[in-house]
């Protein structure tokens, strides 16, 4: 049950921060470390 709540507060969190711009995570543009989910 819970776990259902962790993976949608996760998938609207990265939504969230694609958009404005993660701080924690570098830009899709930098090829410097690219994130396998992204891909």
């Amino acid at each position: 049950m819970h776990k259902i709540g962790i993976v949608v507060l996760l998938a609207l969190l990265l939504q969230g921060c694609g958009k404005k711009g993660p701080l924690y995570l570098p830009p899709p543009q930098s090829p410097a470390q690219p994130s396998p989910g992204t891909q």
